[in-house]
């Protein structure tokens, strides 16, 4: 497994961005009107938020990023380097990080490139422009992380649809000497079918049946361009891998578990995160959750619960913060992060 750590950065700042449009679960046809209250109790999830038409998770990451700079005073001229995560780019050719990097004024001096990643985007992209940063003394990154998830689920189908939501975040990070982040990052590609959008890439390309709908199981239709969940094999991947790779982390790390302040992980759904709070050990109050309003959302699900749930416990005074992502690869890590005083801007709604 990759234990590492990245010396010498820090978090300045933290925004999110989601669509104004929000879905109401308990008036959606899709599930069994007798059977809507025990989904919202199980998974958690009872609101989303569906971006309008045009709009992409470059959009969302780059409202964010506009907000988040004016709030911390910084210059576009300051930004050394940018990566953008997400698995719902703008263009399969070119990246999305440089048209970013070209509306925010960025200087051509800046590194700019894609990571495509889902649900544990968030702690890879803050373990690559760590590392990266720690060799750049005296200079600013941005890491963008978001989704629009709902352009790639079908509307019939329940195992994806109400559980996915659009969002987008934006992440200051700068060179620091002193402070250390420590990563525990994993990966299982036998998984890869158990989520996953099957067409559109080199693998299956376009194409007359790209787009016809299939139904694999009762109330489960979709085409080949729509995403496929395997729900039982992703909640016994998370019960046995997530706890596990956080303790492994914790012992790594030489960190007493009793130290973290919060444990952020990526929002699934409400079931796997009690389960993995449970085999931790640890109380409600340091998990906090954001899966009741705005759903599962993917890579951006960690910037969106600390912006949501902690702005105002960050912004009073220094935090340790253990973030966990997992999901779609199958990929999963853990990151124990020192948050001092961070900026943490009010929720953006467009």
């Amino acid at each position: 497994m990759a234990v590492l750590s990245v010396h010498n950065v820090a978090l300045r700042g933290i925004s999110a961005c989601v669509p104004s449009l929000r879905e109401d679960n308990m008036d959606l046809p899709l599930i069994p009107q007798n059977q809507r209250d025990t989904f919202v109790k199980t998974t958690g999830i009872r609101y989303r938020r569906i971006a309008g038409q045009g709009t992409t998770a470059a959009d969302l990451c780059r409202i964010s990023t506009e907000r988040l700079l004016r709030e911390l005073g910084w210059q576009a001229s300051d930004i050394e380097l940018l990566i953008f995560v997400t698995q719902t780019p703008d263009y399969v050719i070119p990246n999305s990080a440089s048209i970013i990097q070209q509306q925010l004024g960025l200087p051509k001096t800046c590194l700019a490139m894609d990571i495509n990643l889902g649900c544990s985007g968030y702690v890879y992209g803050l373990s690559v422009i760590g590392s990266l940063l720690q060799n750049m003394p005296g200079k600013r990154g941005l890491l963008l992380v978001g989704d629009c998830s709902s352009a790639i689920v079908s509307a019939r189908d329940k195992a994806t649809y109400p559980l996915f939501s659009d969002a987008g975040s934006a992440t200051a990070i700068e060179y620091k000497e002193g402070e250390i982040w420590h990563f525990n990052l994993q990966t299982d590609g036998a998984g890869y079918e158990d989520i996953m959008v099957k067409g559109g890439g080199m693998r299956h390309p376009f194409g007359p049946d790209s787009l016809r709908e299939h139904e694999y199981a009762a109330g489960e239709v979709r085409s080949d361009l729509q995403m496929k969940l395997d729900g039982v094999n992703i909640f016994n991947f998370a019960l046995r891998e997530v706890a596990p790779n956080i303790e492994t982390l914790l012992r790594a790390s030489q960190t007493d578990q009793a130290s973290i302040d919060f444990f952020v992980l990526h929002q699934a759904n409400k079931l796997i995160l009690e389960c993995v709070r449970k085999k931790l050990k640890e109380d409600s109050s340091r998990f906090p959750y954001s899966l009741h309003d705005f759903g599962n959302t993917s890579s951006a699900s960690i910037p969106v619960t600390i912006v949501a749930q902690l702005q105002e416990a960050l912004r009073a005074q220094d935090r340790r913060l253990l973030l966990c992502g997992f999901g779609v690869g199958l990929s999963w890590g853990s990151a124990i992060v020192p948050a001092h005083s961070l900026q943490i801007i009010d929720l953006i709604e467009i």
